[in-house]
């Protein structure tokens, strides 16, 4: 009997163990997302207490640039009337390294931060070294070209006699490193001096001279502190809310964040919208499709084919006109006549 009575307490408490078991599944699972989603919440606003502070102030995830030129192969020919033949050289890759300065946090749910960033010539990456001569179309004349084209004659005639007198012509053979970090010009000291004010370069000339050992200026974002529903978007840039470079309301928003970091937890209907100074204007990527990084869901935003489109095909971005061909957009208004063609997507996303 009484082994009876103790297979009986045994098999009861092993069924109240059981029931005690599920209960508790059931709260896990009720209760565990929520907790989860609390913690992440907690930890990726933009605040010294939190876990991701250190990542956000030092973004830990590479930058890399590729640069890529054509370069023409027949300049002779092509003075002569023909065709340019061009062959592409490259890539010469550049890692990008950024870190936030002069993070001052204010009373109204905001911090403004100045992140600069460096270059680093990536050898092991790139296909040629930054000595590789190259052949171009000579970039200033061709500026030069176009800043007289609607200037008297006598001026134009002291252009051609100048660009004569400094031996300039209108293909230039020189190094990746000079073309891109900039090289010294006496066609840009006879402009300074000739047509003050005209030519926004005063020193070395080169594509990037102004993007290595810079900063995009002062960001002011908003922490998630207070409002999460607002964290890392855009509240000033420079002190401005809104550009005025552009001819509509619509092209001279800032919208979006600073172009690292977003809200979690997005799903396939989310963009990614981001204010990028280089651009001198703010984006819109969009979902492409999920995939797997590393044994992590994924993601994948791109730049939609409207981004980049011309005024006439696409009419929200009559704004930015003057318009070029689709995929080509004029920042001169901004970038002293540089003009980026496209802006690279950004890492993808982890769901």
């Amino acid at each position: 009997m009484g082994g009876s009575a103790r297979a009986r307490w045994v098999a009861v408490g092993l069924g109240v163990l059981g029931v005690l078991c599920a209960a508790l599944g059931v709260v896990m699972i009720l209760l565990v997302p929520s907790l989860i989603k609390q913690q992440v919440l907690k930890n990726v606003r933009i605040d010294p207490s939190s876990l991701s502070f250190g990542m956000w102030k030092e973004i830990p995830v590479p930058f890399y640039l590729s640069v890529y030129f054509f370069e023409v192969v027949n300049p002779d020919e092509v003075l002569k009337g023909e065709k340019p033949v061009v062959r592409e050289r490259g890539p010469y890759v550049y890692r990008e390294f950024r870190h936030k300065a002069n993070i001052t946090f204010h009373n109204n749910d905001t911090v403004s931060f100045v992140e600069h960033r460096s270059l680093h010539f990536q050898p092991d990456r790139s296909r040629g070294s930054e000595s590789d001569y190259i052949v171009l179309p000579n970039i200033l004349v061709l500026s030069g070209a176009i800043m007289m084209e609607n200037k008297p004659a006598g001026l134009k005639l002291m252009m051609t006699l100048g660009l004569a007198t400094m031996g300039q012509r209108a293909f230039m053979n020189r190094t990746v490193g000079e073309i891109l970090w900039g090289y010294d010009d006496p066609f840009v000291n006879f402009l300074n001096k000739y047509f003050p004010d005209m030519f926004p370069i005063k020193g070395k000339f080169g594509l990037f001279v102004e993007m290595n050992n810079t900063d995009s200026g002062l960001f002011t974002v908003f922490t998630g502190v207070q409002n999460f529903s607002r964290i890392h978007l855009v509240d000033k840039w420079n002190g401005l809310s809104k550009i005025n470079y552009w001819h509509s309301e619509q092209c001279n928003m800032i919208n979006g964040t600073s172009g690292q970091m977003w809200a979690p937890f997005m799903t396939p209907q989310s963009s990614l919208e981001f204010f990028s100074p280089e651009a001198c204007r703010s984006m819109k990527l969009t979902y492409q499709d999920s995939g797997v990084f590393e044994g992590i869901p994924i993601y994948r935003f791109t730049a939609p084919k409207t981004l980049f489109a011309n005024g006439s095909v696409y009419p929200p971005n009559e704004g930015f006109c003057p318009c070029l061909e689709s995929g080509i957009q004029n920042v001169s208004t901004c970038r002293f006549g540089k003009c980026p063609v496209r802006v690279p997507s950004p890492p993808p996303r982890p769901r």
